[in-house]
């Protein structure tokens, strides 16, 4: 993994968010997911939706980090989500490898981790503002 991506909780992301106009947060989940699961809203703006893996085949996007810099300059700040912190982890160092220079991954992802009953929780859902469509 690059050494330019940093691991931060739903909580730290939002205060970063908060902190910076120009910091960016980026959902690397799927189409379906953003439509089905839902979508986190952020106090820089809405974010970016750009899949990691692209729906409904589950491939690896291999235009992701051009997406990316189409919309976003290397030196800002950049936070990415997922599920569950695997794909949004992946993603970032990717960036962080392409020159990105502040790559964040929001560790608790959308949904968060697995509990002992197979139910997700700890996720930026838990307790941060999003929508569904």
């Amino acid at each position: 993994m690059s050494d330019t991506v940093s691991e931060i909780d739903p909580a730290r992301a939002w205060e970063m968010l908060e902190a910076d106009p120009q910091a960016v947060l980026i959902d690397v989940r799927t189409a379906a997911e953003w439509q089905f699961v839902g979508t986190p809203r952020s106090p820089a703006g809405d974010p970016l939706l750009i899949e990691w893996n692209t729906w409904p085949d589950g491939a690896h996007n291999p235009r992701f980090v051009d997406e990316v810099r189409e919309r976003v300059r290397p030196a800002q700040t950049v936070l990415l989500l997922c599920r569950s912190g695997a794909r949004s982890r992946a993603a970032a160092a990717a960036l962080g490898e392409a020159g990105f220079t502040a790559c964040h991954n929001v560790s608790a992802g959308f949904e968060g981790g697995l509990d002992d009953d197979g139910h997700r929780g700890g996720g930026w859902k838990d307790t941060l503002p999003w929508w569904q469509t």
